[in-house]
């Protein structure tokens, strides 16, 4: 008789563990999501796997907490969630969920920062990404304490918003976005002046205003060095550096800029009108990436005093006026040089 009972006992708990194996197997393989809409889970640093799981199960992303926390022990993984905000928005199931959060699948708003914007444009593109409001980042923009030691008389942070792809976190503001753009200008040009010989024979403020202007003149990389050259050789000699993007930016700040330079524009009285100063503008008119940064550090070696497009993204280079006369006629008869 009691060893019917032990049987007995015996078959109700292994149907029990079979019951509760068929429920876990169940659980880890059914996707679940309960939530209104995209959820947004912040993980902690140090988090334990079941604050993690908590977090989860209140917040309709897991319908359960066994099925996760076995599965976490039973794979070994509980000590390699990765902190940070994770974003939910789909039925997933607990091991999909696992391995987010192991990965470090964490949400970021991405953005890329082209070559040559100006910082006006550069906030217009944050914000039209939705990273904050324009009045927030021109206010960030003034925190020229930043770049003190670099450039002293800054009165924004124009020309220092390195160019890069980004990724940005949904609670970032907009000064610790440009505060990171900032930081990695720094960090890229202290490589670069590590790497670069400083040729030029200008102060690195002066050769950050000149990178603006080549990043703003130049599409073909191998010409950067080339035009670098043309601005090194008319400052050595005096002549003013005829650059017609600082006459469009002045425009822009102006905010009479139509899209063309018409000749009376070449007379408006601005410290960014290269055509009457003869030295660089007294800031840059956009900001530089990597390649015209070390153009401006160490331009080439040449008796270029001109360049005219041939509107295919190249230029012509000339040595003296006569010639340059001959290259405005053949390719570019409009322009003024």
């Amino acid at each position: 008789m009691r060893r019917s009972i032990l049987i007995i006992s015996a078959a109700i708990i292994l149907l029990g563990l079979a019951g509760m194996a068929k429920w876990l197997q169940r659980e880890l393989e059914m996707p679940y999501f309960n939530a209104s809409g995209e959820t947004y889970i912040d993980i902690p640093r140090g988090a334990k796997p079941r604050e993690v799981t908590d977090l989860l199960v209140k917040n309709g992303i897991l319908h359960s907490r066994i099925p996760f926390i076995v599965y976490l022990r039973t794979a070994n993984l509980g000590r390699q969630i990765q902190a940070g905000e994770y974003r939910f928005s789909n039925p997933a199931t607990p091991e999909q969920v696992a391995r987010r959060l192991i990965r470090g699948d964490v949400y970021f708003r991405s953005v890329t920062v082209p070559e040559g914007l100006t910082a006006g444009e550069t906030i217009e593109l944050l914000a039209k990404n939705g990273l904050g409001k324009p009045a927030e980042f021109h206010k960030a923009l003034l925190q020229t304490n930043w770049i003190v030691d670099i450039y002293p008389k800054a009165r924004t942070l124009e020309g220092f918003l390195f160019p890069e792809t980004y990724r940005f976190g949904r609670k970032d503001d907009p000064e610790k976005i440009i505060r990171a753009m900032v930081n990695q200008f720094r960090s890229k040009l202290a490589r670069i002046l590590e790497q670069t010989p400083q040729s030029s024979g200008l102060s690195v403020s002066k050769a950050i205003i000149l990178a603006s202007m080549i990043e703003k003149e130049v599409k073909k990389p191998e010409e950067r060095p080339l035009v670098a050259s043309v601005y090194i050789n008319r400052l050595k000699m005096g002549m003013p550096l005829a650059c017609d993007s600082t006459i469009i930016y002045a425009l822009k700040s102006a905010g009479v800029y139509n899209g063309n330079i018409r000749k009376a524009d070449l007379a408006m009285e601005s410290p960014y009108n290269s055509y009457l100063h003869p030295d660089l503008p007294p800031g840059p008119i956009a900001n530089p990436g990597a390649a015209s940064l070390r153009a401006a550090l160490n331009p080439a070696n040449t008796d270029y005093l001109y360049y005219v497009s041939r509107n295919d993204g190249t230029h012509q280079f000339s040595k003296n006026y006569q010639s340059h006369l001959g290259a405005v006629a053949r390719y570019q008869k409009s322009r003024h040089r």
